[in-house]
């Protein structure tokens, strides 16, 4: 297996990679925080749904989010998950910065 990603030119210098700045989701304008623990041993996850941003601008959003907590959590397919139970602390941040925020499931 190669791979064709072209990283340096004797013309150009180092090529940088295209960051894509374009919302990754479509989405209904309303963020979703709800609570998970199917297919984590029992374990509790806050997942956060329906923010049209770029993967960069979720990841720094994340890492806010994490710190507010005091948890850690991740980025997967444009979802942010935060450990444990942390609803209301992320909708309050979320409404603060101007975000429709909705807490679903149970």
């Amino acid at each position: 297996m190669s791979n064709s990603r072209l990283v340096f030119s004797t013309e150009t210098g180092r090529i940088k990679p295209q960051v894509d700045l374009k919302p990754t989701i479509k989405t209904d304008g309303i963020v979703r925080i709800r609570r998970e623990t199917k297919g984590r041993s029992g374990k509790g996850v806050t997942t956060i749904s329906g923010i049209a941003a770029n993967d960069m601008e979720l990841k720094a959003l994340c890492t806010k989010l994490k710190k507010q907590c005091g948890t850690g959590g991740s980025v997967k397919d444009g979802v942010i998950e935060i450990q444990g139970d942390n609803r209301d602390k992320i909708k309050a941040s979320l409404e603060q910065l101007g975000h429709t925020v909705k807490l679903a499931g149970g």
